[in-house]
C-alpha cells in the first residue's frame, strides 16, 4: 500500500470508528497536488457525504489572511509595523492593563506602560487574550457585560490587556483589531478589501464571512464531542456582523485555502497574482518574537478547547501571523515551517524547506481534539512519506 493510500485508509477508518464525522484534507509539493481526499459526512448522522468543495468555518485560519491583507498596505507605506495605532483606532489610544481583582471583585486596572503597535497585533504580543484560554479576561468579560469575540459585536474588542505590549506572547484578539486597522485605512470594510485584494485575484471564490446559498448548500456542520460520541450542534458565524472578524470569521474549502498557502510558498505570487512582495513573505515567516517563545495554551473553557501545543518540549516562535516550529517536528516538516490552525479542528502548515503544504479540515469542538489532531499526524506522515518514496 503506498503512502497516499494509507492517507485515505486512516480518514476512512477514522469516519467508519465514528472518530470524526468527516474530514477533508489537501496537500501540495511545489506547484504540484499531491495529495486529496474527502470522507464521511457533512453533518451527523445522515447528512450529504464530504466532497472536496464542501465549505468549512476555518476560525482562525483567518488570521493569516488578515495579516496578509496588513502587509499589503505596510507596502504601500500606508501603515508601519512600530507605528502605534491609537490615532487611527480610537479604542488603543489610551490602552488599560487588568492587573486583577479587588476584594469586591471589581477590576484592577492601570495604563498601560507602551503604545499598542501593529507589529504587537500581528504577534500576539499586544497583551490581548482570548476568554477560552484566560479565567481573569473572562471573569472581566462577565463583570463587564462585554459579549464573546463570535458575536462579531464591537462590543466584543472592548477588553483590557493582560499585560504591557511587547512583554509577553498571549494568543487573543489580536488580529480582529487588524482587520479594524485595514478596514481604517483603506475605507473599505473587511470583507471587501479581503475579495478585492486576496480572495479574488488568488480565485478563492468560496471563501467569504458570509455564506451564499450555494456556499450554504454545501456547509458542513459543527459538531460537539460528548460522553455520548459526537453530535451536531447549531453553530454560525453572524450573517449580519457588526464588524467582519478578522481573526475567526472566514468560511472557505480546502482548495481555496490551499491557494492562499501557495501564495505563501511561492513569494506571495499565485494564480497570475502578485498579493505580496517576496520579500514581505520572508518577513512574516521569521521569528518576530525574539526571546519570547509560544507556550501552552491552557484552557479554561473545556467545551470550547483541550490545552493546545501542536510541538510540546519544542522552542516555538511566532511570525507575522504564523507559528514556527525551531526543529524538524516528528512528522516531517522542517524546521521554520509556518502553520495554525481554527477553533473547530481546521489545520494547515506552509514547509518552505521541503516546498510542502497541507490542510485538513474538520468540523469538531472542542479544539485540539486529540482524535483530530491524530488525524493531522498521519495525514503529515503520509505526505512526507509519499515524497520519499
Amino acid at each position: 500500500m503506498s503512502a497516499l493510500q494509507q492517507i485515505d485508509q486512516a480518514f476512512q477508518q477514522a469516519v467508519q470508528a465514528d472518530a470524526v464525522p468527516g474530514v477533508i484534507a489537501t496537500a501540495v509539493h511545489d506547484a504540484e497536488v499531491l495529495y486529496q481526499g474527502a470522507f464521511g459526512k457533512r453533518t451527523l448522522p445522515d447528512g450529504a457525504d464530504m466532497t472536496l468543495d464542501t465549505v468549512c468555518w476555518i476560525a482562525s485560519m483567518t488570521k493569516a489572511v488578515t495579516a496578509a491583507a496588513a502587509m499589503q498596505l505596510v507596502e504601500q507605506g500606508k501603515l508601519e509595523l512600530a507605528q502605534s495605532l491609537g490615532h487611527l483606532i480610537p479604542e488603543l489610544a489610551a490602552p488599560q492593563v487588568l492587573e486583577g481583582f479587588d476584594d469586591a471583585g471589581a477590576p484592577r486596572l492601570r495604563p498601560a506602560k507602551r503604545p499598542v503597535t501593529l507589529h504587537h497585533l500581528l504577534t500576539h504580543t499586544a497583551g490581548f487574550s482570548y476568554d477560552i484560554w484566560n479565567a481573569n479576561i473572562g471573569r472581566y468579560m462577565e463583570h463587564a457585560g462585554v459579549p464573546g469575540i463570535i458575536t462579531c459585536q464591537n462590543a466584543a474588542l472592548q477588553t483590557p490587556l493582560v499585560f504591557d505590549p511587547g512583554e509577553g506572547w498571549e494568543y487573543g484578539i489580536n488580529i480582529d483589531w487588524v482587520g479594524k486597522v485595514v478596514e481604517g485605512v483603506s475605507g473599505q470594510t473587511l470583507e471587501a478589501y479581503l475579495r478585492e485584494h486576496i480572495l479574488t485575484p488568488l480565485g478563492m471564490h468560496d471563501t467569504s464571512f458570509t455564506l451564499r446559498p450555494d456556499q450554504r448548500a454545501r456547509l458542513a456542520g459543527m459538531h460537539a464531542r460528548t460522553p455520548n460520541g459526537l453530535q451536531p450542534i447549531p453553530f454560525e458565524i453572524p450573517q449580519e456582523p457588526e464588524f467582519f472578524m478578522g481573526g475567526g470569521g472566514l468560511y472557505s474549502t480546502a482548495a481555496d485555502y490551499l491557494a492562499f498557502m501557495q501564495m505563501i510558498l511561492h513569494g506571495g505570487r499565485w494564480n497570475g497574482a502578485q498579493v505580496l512582495k517576496p520579500e514581505t513573505v520572508a518577513l512574516m515567516s521569521r521569528n518576530h518574537i525574539g526571546e519570547l517563545c509560544v507556550g501552552t495554551m491552557h484552557t479554561v473553557m473545556p467545551e470550547s478547547s483541550h490545552d493546545a501545543n501542536f510541538f510540546p518540549g519544542m522552542v516555538q516562535k511566532w511570525g507575522l501571523s504564523f507559528l514556527i516550529n525551531t526543529e524538524p517536528s516528528p512528522n516531517g516538516r522542517s524546521a521554520g515551517s509556518l502553520a495554525w490552525a481554527g477553533l473547530g479542528n481546521t489545520y494547515f502548515w506552509i514547509d518552505p524547506v521541503r516546498r510542502i503544504g497541507g490542510v485538513i479540515l474538520m468540523q469538531i469542538l472542542p479544539f485540539a481534539d486529540p482524535q483530530a489532531l491524530g488525524l493531522l499526524a498521519q495525514f503529515e506522515r503520509g505526505v512526507y512519506a509519499a515524497l520519499a518514496s
